[in-house]
């Protein structure tokens, strides 16, 4: 054994680098070879070295196996961990140059909204242009009228500025003649014309006292008129007209029998004879009963009836009111007696509430409710000629300066 080492020196060497590697297998070998007695030393030096160098192969390869499938299930989880990022940054990328592309076309469409906008406001600046000039020429004719118009005030300063109270004074008569005609208001018309009259007085002219003596005229005449409102004559009997309903009618009302025997029944037991007799004679007093009154016999007014008498009172009060506005004094008192009447008739004279209204029907009736209202004012004719000879001509000056 000793020969062949020396004659295989690699061998040997593989031996001994693998024998720390292989100790298990050399032992089995040598309990092997212990226990065959047909095994020579020469077979057995021969087959460990090769049964060695087989077994140290095998476990390098699968080494080399092992390293490079890791290897590549490295290369193929960089891959798809790439692959996943490159898909997401497309990912991302795609909807940046969506959301660019949305503001892009935002923008766009402002830009187009901004144009028309600018547009419309070059229009609208023209038509203001236009507006403007027209304006500015209508500035420059009113200034050259105003200044026509005080050249033509300066020139009339000094020709008489109180007539302007002269037109006042017109004014007011032209409202009295309104107030008398239409309103038939005497005291209103009344006050009117002094007024008018105080403006002529405050003229200190001598020129206008026939003017004043017909506003004098005028003013004598409406005060000596009958002095009593036909509004407030009218305004009473429409007070009187929402009573009616409330005036006691002059109906039949039954009389109470003083001498009736009372029905109540007694509660006492010793009664009994009491009690039954007051209940015969609730039952047979039922059926009939006779009975004698003294005096006129008059026929109950029935419903209607009293609703007619209410419905006729109320339209000759109606009547009488129309006739006080109209100053139609014969409507008007004939209206209000046959109302008197009525109420003397068909109504209980002995109630306060009657006796009232009967007196101030009395009251109306001796109320003078004429007023023979002038058809024309003495005043306003001269007044409208001095209006015209002293203002109306500076007027129509003016005018025609104008």
């Amino acid at each position: 054994m000793s020969d062949k080492n020396e004659k295989d020196p690699q061998n040997g060497e593989l031996v001994s680098v693998e024998s720390s590697s292989s100790t298990t297998s050399e032992a089995t070998s040598a309990n092997t070879a212990s226990a065959s007695d047909t095994v020579s030393p020469k077979a057995s030096s021969k087959s460990t070295p090769q049964k060695t160098k087989k077994s140290s192969g095998t476990k390098l390869l699968w080494f080399v196996v092992i390293i490079i499938f890791l290897l590549v299930l490295g290369i193929i989880g960089a891959g798809y961990w790439y692959y996943t990022q490159q898909q997401g940054s497309s990912d991302s990328l795609a909807k940046a140059q969506q959301a660019n592309t949305a503001q892009v076309n935002d923008m766009l469409a402002d830009r187009k909204q901004t144009a028309d906008a600018l547009r419309t406001l070059n229009r609208q600046n023209d038509e203001l242009k236009e507006t403007l000039n027209a304006l500015q020429q209508q500035n420059s004719a009113l200034v050259q009228q105003a200044e026509a118009t005080q050249q033509q005030l300066n020139s009339m300063e000094g020709q008489r500025p109180a007539d302007w109270l002269i037109a006042e004074a017109d004014y007011l008569v032209r409202m009295a003649g309104r107030k008398l005609w239409l309103e038939n208001d005497v005291r209103t018309a009344t006050l009117l014309l002094v007024n008018a009259d105080k403006r002529l007085k405050s003229l200190a002219d001598p020129s206008v006292l026939p003017v004043r003596a017909k506003l004098a005229e005028d003013i004598q005449t409406l005060q000596q008129m009958n002095p009593v409102s036909q509004s407030s004559v009218a305004l009473a009997l429409t007070g009187m007209l929402a009573q009616i309903d409330k005036l006691p009618l002059d109906t039949f009302e039954k009389p109470v029998d003083a001498n009736a025997d009372s029905n109540e029944l007694s509660e006492s037991a010793d009664d009994w004879k009491e009690n039954l007799a007051k209940v015969w004679h609730s039952i047979v007093d039922g059926f009939l009963t006779v009975k004698s009154l003294e005096g006129p016999v008059e026929p109950v007014m029935s419903l209607q009836a009293q609703f007619l008498v209410k419905e006729q009172l109320r339209l000759q009060l109606m009547h009488a009111q129309s006739a006080a506005l109209k100053a139609d004094s014969g409507l008007y008192e004939q209206s209000l007696l046959y109302a008197k009447t009525m109420l003397e008739e068909h109504y209980d004279v002995e109630k306060s509430q009657v006796t009232g209204f009967i007196s101030a029907l009395d009251n109306l009736v001796d109320t003078d409710i004429s007023q023979p209202i002038p058809s024309q004012l003495a005043s306003q004719k001269p007044l409208e000629q001095l209006l015209e000879s002293r203002v109306k001509q500076a007027f129509s000056q003016g005018a025609s300066a104008l």
